[in-house]
C-alpha cells in the first residue's frame, strides 16, 4: 500500500510565476481554476496524514486536507521542488498540462516507480497533437486528418495545447494558413487541422498495459465566438449512459487508443467528435487527470483515486 503521497498541481503549487508561453496566458484563469478543482477532488478522496499537497506563494492550503501543505523554498523552480519532494514520498501525483513540455518535464523529475500516471513515452507522444493524430491514424483510428480533402472549415491551435486555449476556427483555408504562419513566426507551437462537425464528447478511461476501461462518456460544452475563437464552458460528466447506442463504438475507440498508446496508465481522457456519418473521430488524448475527474467518483459511486493508485501497485516491465 502507498504510505506517503505528494500531490502537485503545477500552477497552484508554485508554477504561476514560472509558467511559460501558452500556460502563462491562461494560468490565472481557465487553467488555474481547472487545476484547483482537480486538486480539491483528488485530495477529498485521498484524505490522510500521509497525503501532502503543494502550495505556491499566494495560494492557500486546501481547507480540511489532513496531510498538510508543502511550499517551495525561496528560489525553487517547479522541477527542483518536485524532484526534492519525490525523494521523500512513496508516490507523486502531478496535475499539469502537456503545454510547453510541462507534464513530461515533471515526469522526468520523478523516478518511474514513484510516478502516478502515464509513462514518459505516452506523455511525450500525447504532448504533440499532430504526432498523436498521425500515430492513431496509422493504426486505423478516425482522426481529423482523414477529413482534409473535403474540409470546408479549419482549426488552428497550439501544437501542444490544453483544451480550447488559443484555438480558432476559420471558414477559409487561406485565413487558417495565415494564422498558422503568424503563430509560428512568433515562435509558437501551432498546428492546422480540418474542422470536424459533430457532437463534442470526451471519454474518461482507466488504463493499464494497453487495456482501457471506459468509465464515463462526457459531453463537452464548447462555445464559438463570432471571430472563430473557441471557449471551453466546461464538461458535463457521465452524460451518455454506457448502454447508449453509441457506447459500443466509443468503447472500441477507447480500447484502440489504449492499444496504440500502451504507456497510458491510470486516468486518461480522449477528446473526440461524434460525426454524423463517421462516428467517433479522435481529436486528442490526455495522458493525465482531466476536468471530467471532478465529481466523477460520486457520480459513479466508485473510489476512483484509490482504484488508480491500485493500478500502480504492481510494477510494469520496461
Amino acid at each position: 500500500m502507498t504510505q506517503t503521497l505528494f500531490v502537485y498541481e503545477y500552477l497552484s503549487g508554485g508554477g504561476l510565476d514560472a509558467a511559460p508561453g501558452s500556460v502563462e496566458a491562461a494560468g490565472r484563469g481557465e487553467l488555474l481554476g481547472a487545476g484547483l478543482a482537480m486538486r480539491a477532488a483528488l485530495l477529498a478522496e485521498l484524505a490522510g496524514p500521509g497525503v501532502r499537497h503543494a502550495c505556491g506563494d499566494g495560494v492557500e492550503p486546501l481547507p480540511g486536507a489532513t496531510g498538510g501543505a508543502l511550499r517551495p523554498r525561496p528560489g525553487d523552480t517547479p522541477l527542483a521542488f518536485v524532484r526534492r519532494e519525490a525523494l521523500s514520498h512513496d508516490r507523486v501525483w502531478v496535475i499539469a498540462p502537456e503545454s510547453d513540455g510541462l507534464l513530461l518535464q515533471l515526469a522526468e523529475a520523478v523516478a518511474p516507480e514513484r510516478w502516478i500516471g502515464s509513462d514518459r513515452a505516452a506523455i511525450r507522444l500525447c504532448s504533440g497533437k499532430r504526432a498523436t493524430l498521425a500515430h492513431l491514424a496509422a493504426r486505423g483510428l478516425a482522426t481529423p486528418l482523414a477529413f482534409d480533402a473535403g474540409a470546408r472549415q479549419w482549426v488552428v491551435k497550439p501544437g501542444d495545447g490544453a483544451g480550447t486555449l488559443d484555438t480558432r476556427r476559420h471558414a477559409q483555408r487561406a485565413a487558417a494558413q495565415a494564422d498558422l504562419q503568424q503563430r509560428r513566426a512568433r515562435g509558437a507551437s501551432a498546428t492546422l487541422e480540418p474542422w470536424v462537425d459533430g457532437e463534442a464528447l470526451s471519454l474518461s478511461l482507466l488504463c493499464r498495459d494497453g487495456e482501457a476501461e471506459l468509465i464515463s462518456i462526457n459531453r463537452q460544452r464548447i462555445a464559438i465566438a463570432d471571430d472563430g475563437r473557441l471557449r471551453d464552458d466546461g464538461v458535463a460528466i457521465n452524460e451518455l449512459a454506457l448502454d447508449d447506442a453509441r457506447a459500443p463504438a466509443l468503447a472500441r475507440t477507447a480500447q484502440a487508443v489504449a492499444r496504440a498508446i500502451p504507456g497510458l496508465r491510470g486516468f486518461a481522457g480522449i477528446d473526440l467528435v461524434w460525426h454524423p456519418q463517421r462516428g467517433p473521430v479522435v481529436i486528442e488524448v490526455n495522458p493525465r487527470l482531466t476536468c471530467a475527474f471532478v465529481g466523477l467518483s460520486a457520480a459513479l459511486g466508485r473510489p476512483l483515486a484509490a482504484e488508480i493508485l491500485a493500478l500502480h501497485e504492481e510494477p510494469v516491465d520496461a
